[in-house]
């Protein structure tokens, strides 16, 4: 029986939400209101870290110190932990995670902790073939700037697969999303391209999508076989700063990327 895809949402002072994925034919058709923005000044601060399950001794004081003044926090493998929940809803308005599996008693997935309450929120999954544990993404969409509305992809790519259908099914969910969005487009997170037939699956995937990948001058981002596993992806939007963070809190160093937005023509500023 195929388990149930679905996000939790943590909120300070509610129940904890489960939120499947929309029914529609048009999944971006029907959005919920707006409420605060996700951009209140002139920047934004976006950091994406593969966690690793929040298996090192200093990973929260890491946490904290590095995600000052970041308005949308990308983890992958974010394990629900009392210690991991009590800062994402002590320090966000909202965190929304896909679980993929259990490691050993708490949900491990993609976590989107954000400044504002997503309009739409699309969480995905996709079971690795080899091992039979699954990897996830969320797609959650926020009211960023002048009307405009974000979209953003938090993914966790399969990793233990022998061809690229899987590898690609996962990416070509994630189009679906995308190409119902004619805004601006953040998509980021572990991408597992230790190969190179992974990585042209990506950059050609990208193309399609019109996404531009942001690029780190002091490049120290996590490798396996001398290739990146992790990347920021943008659309519709200006890069103002890019570095990654070297620590030993995981096994992947993260990524922190300076947004602003970019004036677009009033067509493409929301879905009608």
């Amino acid at each position: 029986m195929k388990k149930q895809t679905y996000a939790l949402r943590y909120v300070a002072g509610q129940p904890v939400k489960r939120i499947f994925p929309p029914l529609s034919s048009n999944p971006l058709g029907q959005l919920l209101p707006e409420g605060k923005l996700l951009l209140e000044s002139r920047f934004l601060r976006v950091m994406v870290w593969n966690i690793c399950k929040q298996q090192c001794a200093n990973w929260l004081s890491v946490l904290q110190g590095l995600s000052k003044n970041v308005q949308l926090l990308l983890l992958q493998e974010a394990q629900t932990t009392p210690e991991l929940v009590r800062f994402a809803t002590s320090h966000y308005l909202a965190a929304d995670q896909v679980p993929a599996f259990l490691f050993p008693q708490h949900p491990s997935g993609v976590m989107t902790l954000s400044a504002a309450h997503s309009v739409y929120c699309c969480p995905l999954r996709e079971r690795e073939p080899l091992l039979r544990l699954a990897k996830s993404a969320l797609v959650t969409v926020y009211p960023f700037y002048n009307r405009q509305l974000l979209m953003v992809v938090n993914i966790h790519a399969v990793n233990f697969t022998l061809g690229l259908d899987v590898y690609s099914k996962q990416l070509d969910a994630i189009g679906t999303q995308i190409r119902h969005h004619s805004g601006a487009v953040i998509m980021a997170g572990d991408f597992n391209t230790w190969s190179r037939q992974r990585m042209l699956t990506l950059y050609r995937f990208a193309d399609k999508m019109g996404l531009v990948e942001v690029r780190f001058v002091n490049d120290q981002r996590t490798r396996a076989f001398r290739r990146p596993l992790d990347f920021v992806f943008y659309r519709n939007i200006s890069v103002r700063e890019a570095s990654v963070l070297a620590t030993k809190a995981s096994d992947h160093n993260p990524l922190m990327v300076e947004f602003e937005p970019t004036q677009i023509s009033s067509a493409n500023e929301r879905w009608r």
